[in-house]
């Protein structure tokens, strides 16, 4: 191989190489990050924020996950390398990937090819790399592991569409591509690197185990809820609803909280399920009509969309339904508008077999 002249420094002696790697907080990411790092070049991460994580969020707000590690994983991951993590909000940028994805979706609403392609196209063109001399990027793909971004054929297309073409290197499949500018130049050795494939996870496990990494996160891989089938029918749910593909942030928080039914095309109910989701609710009291039971124990409800009194009265019974007050005759509840105003009205709980099954969204 040819010695590269620009990769010595004015002694004679070679330039250390720097990386970034794109942090999920997943098995595959935190290895790949890690077997580059063993050779010696130095590592940082970028974390991208969109709003669709799965992890920690609802883990803090449900009892029945009380004994999952209330932990940010992309954050426990730099830990473990022992590098410096970004966390760069993207989630304003990253809506007209999940409203207008140029290479579809995936099996529900996640956009996973053009996601890819984003994210690598924010490394890449993040001013910080180029300005404190980051050499490549490193993603923890595994060809055939995502049936949507992970093949073979769509690898070439995230390296060309993002713009960082052969200085994205995936370490654990590489053997299985063509060699990546690091990998011609000698900055990183290929015989070191893996040549991972397909659904089983078995390898990463094992590399996992050598490098003595005994806990991370499950499942090992992927954090969007995108990839969720009754998260993406509650989102197509509320596009179809509003007449138009458009969301913010707290529309994608709600989506991930409570039962959400619809017993009529103009409105929606948000019911917690428990008390960590009553308190969660409760800091949308100011932006959503809501109802609660006065009577008897019970959820706190919001209503979304546009509704009359005979609507709040049916919202009312379905919320009555769920409170210790079910099986009563009636039931007091308390419903506050969002500017403040709030009156009291007594409802007969709705029978269970009349909540229908397709008002559940």
């Amino acid at each position: 191989m040819t010695q590269d002249i620009s990769s010595q420094d004015a002694n004679n002696s070679p330039k250390q190489r720097k990386a970034v790697a794109l942090i999920s907080g997943g098995l595959d990411s935190l290895l790949a990050a890690k077997v580059v790092q063993e050779q010696g070049i130095h590592v940082e991460g970028i974390n991208f924020y969109t709003g669709f994580c799965v992890e920690g969020h609802t883990h803090a707000i449900r009892k029945k996950d009380k004994d999952k590690q209330k932990r940010n994983n992309s954050l426990w991951v730099a830990e473990q390398l022992g590098i410096k993590l970004h966390i760069i909000d993207i989630s304003e940028e990253y809506k007209d990937i999940v409203l207008n994805p140029k290479h579809g979706y995936g099996a529900n609403l996640n956009p996973c090819l053009d996601c890819k392609i984003f994210m690598v196209n924010q490394a890449q063109a993040w001013a910080w790399a180029e300005e404190n001399g980051f050499d490549f990027i490193i993603t923890g793909e595994v060809i055939g592991q995502r049936p949507k971004s992970q093949r073979k054929e769509t690898m070439p297309i995230i390296a060309r569409e993002s713009g960082a073409d052969d200085r994205l290197l995936r370490p654990l499949c590489a053997k299985n591509l063509m060699p990546t500018l690091p990998e011609r130049e000698g900055w990183v050795n290929r015989e070191e690197l893996y040549d991972f494939s397909g659904r089983s996870r078995k390898p990463q496990f094992e590399l996992a185990k050598k490098f003595g990494f005994e806990d991370f996160a499950q499942p090992a891989g992927g954090c969007c809820f995108l990839t969720d089938a009754n998260y993406s029918k509650k989102l197509a749910d509320l596009w179809d609803a509003r007449g138009e593909r458009r969301y913010e942030l707290d529309d994608i928080m709600l989506l991930k909280v409570g039962r959400h039914i619809r017993p009529k095309k103009n409105f929606k109910l948000i019911v917690s399920r428990e008390e960590g989701e009553n308190n969660f609710l409760r800091g949308y009291k100011k932006q959503f009509t809501s109802i609660h039971t006065v009577s008897h124990g019970g959820p706190l409800t919001l209503l979304d969309g546009e509704f009359d009194k005979d609507d709040i009265r049916l919202a009312a019974q379905i919320a009555a339904r769920y409170s210790g007050g079910k099986n009563a005759e009636q039931v007091t509840v308390q419903v506050e508008n969002y500017n403040g105003t709030s009156y009291v009205m007594d409802v007969p709980p709705m029978p269970a077999d009349e909540v229908k099954q397709e008002w559940h969204v």
